[in-house]
């Protein structure tokens, strides 16, 4: 005889979920460094490690590639961020979602939380990676860019507020990034962040936000 070992919500109050997409509940982070090393690349421009990602990554995505060396005198923002997403969108069908992801969204489903995605994404190769994972059905909403530039986060979440109209007091934000605390204050709700994407534990540090280190600590305790 088999016994299967299933997760129940405890002590998670929302009724209304919005996900970040990139790093919280897609293993992404390794592309990015891989794909913004090949522009560097082209550019003769030294590579960034591992450690000096972690240090400089950040929104808006603009200064974090001046951070990484680009000098928008010479080229406008606009090049480097158009060949990373070509560079991006040939390998993301290899990024895997985070340990648990699954598990979580789809106990969260059968309990009767209402899920949404946020994401600074481009909204069509959003919805191909959601496609692409098999959850598409576990989400009310899915709110991307129109662009490939990862502006706008704040206004999209706004709109997503209007459209869900929750009772306040039961939506909360899932990210892994201070600014998507930012957001989250811009809109009024709680966030959520989680330390295993694409900020460390120790630049979490400086939000006032609960961190977690794994998603299923959402719904175990």
């Amino acid at each position: 005889m088999v016994f299967f070992a299933v997760m129940k919500v405890t002590r998670f109050p929302y009724r209304h979920v919005i996900w970040d997409w990139n790093g919280t509940l897609l293993d992404d982070r390794w592309l990015c460094i891989e794909s913004i090393n090949r522009l560097l690349e082209r550019r003769n421009l030294p590579p960034i490690t591992m450690e000096i990602y972690d240090r400089i990554f950040g929104f808006p995505v603009r200064d974090y590639y001046q951070k990484a060396g680009f000098d928008f005198n010479r080229e406008p923002f606009e090049v480097p961020a158009l060949e990373f997403i070509q560079l991006y969108d040939a390998k993301k069908s290899e990024c895997r979602l985070q340990p648990g992801a699954r598990e979580v969204i789809e106990e969260m489903h059968r309990s009767g939380c209402r899920q949404y995605l946020l994401s600074a994404s481009e909204t069509l190769i959003l919805n191909e990676l959601v496609r692409l994972h098999g959850i598409s059905e576990y989400f009310v909403k899915i709110k991307g860019l129109d662009n490939h530039y990862a502006q706008g986060k704040t206004d999209l979440g706004r709109d997503l507020l209007q459209e869900i109209n929750p009772e306040p007091g039961f939506v909360v934000m899932i990210g892994d990034t201070c600014h998507d605390e930012e957001v989250a204050l811009e809109l009024g709700i709680p966030c959520i962040l989680f330390d295993g994407g694409h900020f460390t534990r120790e630049r979490l540090k400086a939000c006032s936000s609960r961190i977690i280190s794994s998603l299923e600590e959402l719904i175990t305790g």
